[in-house]
């Protein structure tokens, strides 16, 4: 495969080769940005704790990137790339009038949008945490106003950033996060000097300095986008000559993502609102530890890291390629990117899952361990982390399966799958809620969508693979795809790593969390590295050599 020349505004192609410098390029930004989110995310814990003055914030904070993800985000993500791609190929000017208008019509609906829920603030408020009441609603409701308008640069951010990997630049979008966490951790560094309320509730002028402050670094991590787009060659001109322009495939396309972001955030609403009555039914018994959203939020965010950080960067170098071999209709091109993608993804998130579920009680400890964070509250951060931990293998590879649709233009099959996924997590989050003890029922729903995950990627695996033809080149059969057994050879040798990581951590723990993480991934990932010759680890081999060789260059 050839690259296109980046000239102007025309859309690059990564040779097959580049497919791995720039994600190692972006895998680096994104372990940066995901350190210093640690640490955001720990003095935001050490300010607020766990309890329901940060259930208030949390929420707050959240709704602007789930309303967002709902409405407009979801399919930014998923059509901007491919459309670009096909409009570089096909259009005589390399796409440029097409990508102005694409971006101006998107612009438009996020500043409606953003308008129209700072407005609904009280209602956004109420479906969410319908048993907020008093002093609690009025400062949620004053935050969630403060930090709705992130809807706009949280948009503009992906629109930018999806300009630039159509180009073949990648850095700028994993790099730049880095600056919104650094004004996070300033505003709440700042905030720790501020006395609270002696009731532990937010004074007006308290939360107005954390609403501001956090919207404030999502404006900062958009405005750091314009060097690399002006060295890009990139220029934005606004168009409004929309009728006739070829627009209606990507929103037409646009609609079934919104339609499938919908039914997660049907399934996620279900989980934050029954996790947030558990908070108070936990307050109320005086149960040691929060166990409601906040602990369920910082648990998710740890888990994800893995894939942030390998999988998402991974196939966001190779979107453009995918998207060019469909364009082409090289489904043996196609076939051999996922199943490249799948192996080399799970090289390092199958034992990262290990990793999370043998460690979880000194992660959690060494990440989240600060200020108004006690023993308890940690406890129950990790069960729920050892709870997501199994989920995050069909997680990453659910992702890199929906790109192959993505990349074929087809939004509507990926919705279709993704039902299953939402309705389980749903349905077996209630489940958890009615049967489990208050302690543990979010606990058991961070385990419910583990279960869900595992559902919708056997029902997606399956559907793809009639769709690029019977398995490989070769005409392998699912069952013997080389991908599913690569995944199975490295939980086989994860299984064992983990149990000796376990052990070192715990014998290590007297010195610390820091320790005890440090020691058993230490043991976890060499035990890993010992079985990938006899068990045939070729992508975890490919790895090791790969850092030797950095090593000895270095």
């Amino acid at each position: 495969m050839t690259a296109t020349e980046v000239t102007g505004t025309t859309v690059a192609d990564p040779k097959p080769r580049s497919v791995l410098r720039n994600g190692a390029v972006m895998a680096a930004g994104s372990i940066v940005s995901r350190a210093t989110g640690f640490i955001r995310s720990a003095v935001v814990v050490a300010a607020l704790g766990t309890g329901l003055r940060a259930d208030g914030y949390n929420v707050a904070n959240t709704v602007p990137n789930i309303l967002y993800t709902l409405l407009i985000g979801g399919a930014l993500n998923a059509v901007f790339v491919p459309e670009l791609v096909r409009a570089a190929k096909n259009h005589a000017d390399g796409g440029a009038a097409y990508t102005d208008r694409l971006l101006t019509v998107c612009t438009v609906g996020l500043l409606a949008l953003t308008g129209l829920t700072v407005f609904a603030a009280p209602w956004i408020v109420a479906v969410y945490a319908p048993g907020y009441q008093g002093a609690q609603a009025d400062v949620t409701v004053a935050l969630a106003r403060y930090c709705l308008p992130q809807i706009l640069f949280y948009g503009l951010f992906t629109l930018l950033g999806q300009v630039l990997n159509a180009r073949g630049r990648f850095g700028a979008m994993m790099w730049t996060p880095v600056l919104n966490n650094v004004v996070i951790i300033a505003v709440f560094g700042l905030y720790l000097g501020i006395a609270v309320g002696s009731d532990g509730t937010l004074a007006p002028a308290q939360a107005r300095w954390l609403g501001w402050g956090t919207t404030a670094g999502i404006v900062v991590q958009t405005l750091a986008l314009v060097p690399a787009l002006r060295a890009a060659k990139f220029r934005w001109r606004p168009r409004f000559d929309w009728r006739g322009s070829g627009l209606t495939r990507p929103l037409r396309a646009a609609g079934w993502l919104v339609m499938l972001v919908l039914t997660n955030q049907i399934a996620y609403w279900v989980v934050t609102r029954l996790s947030t009555t558990i908070g108070q039914r936990a307050e109320n018994m005086e149960l040691a530890g929060g166990a409601g959203y906040t602990a369920y939020s910082y648990a998710y965010q740890l888990w994800v890291v893995p894939h942030g950080i390998v999988t998402v960067s991974l196939v966001t170098a190779m979107m453009p390629r995918m998207s060019r071999a469909a364009a082409d209709n090289d489904l043996p091109g196609l076939r051999r990117d996922v199943s490249y993608a799948l192996r080399t993804s799970a090289a390092v998130v199958v034992p990262a899952v290990a990793l999370l579920f043998a460690l979880a009680p000194w992660v959690m400890g060494a990440v989240y361990g600060y200020g108004a964070t006690d023993d308890a509250d940690i406890a129950v951060m990790a069960g729920m982390t050892m709870a997501f931990a199994p989920g995050l293998i069909a997680y990453s590879g659910q992702y890199v399966l929906s790109r192959a649709f993505y990349a074929m233009s087809d939004t509507r099959t990926p919705f279709l799958l993704n039902l299953v996924i939402a309705a389980l997590n749903a349905g077996l989050s209630v489940a958890a809620y009615l049967l489990l003890p208050v302690r543990w029922a979010v606990t058991g729903m961070a385990g419910a969508y583990s279960v869900a995950l595992f559902a919708g990627f056997a029902a997606t695996a399956y559907v793809l693979h009639r769709r690029l033809g019977r398995g490989d080149a070769a005409g392998t059969p699912p069952v013997r795809s080389p991908a599913l057994w690569a995944q199975l050879r490295l939980v086989v040798a994860s299984v064992p790593a983990g149990l000796l990581g376990y052990l070192a951590a715990r014998s290590c723990a007297g010195f610390g969390d820091f320790a005890a993480v440090g020691a058993g991934s230490f043991v976890l990932l060499l035990t890993v590295a010992l079985l990938a010759r006899p068990l045939r680890l070729r992508e975890v081999s490919a790895v090791i050599a790969a850092g030797r060789g950095r090593l000895r260059r270095a």
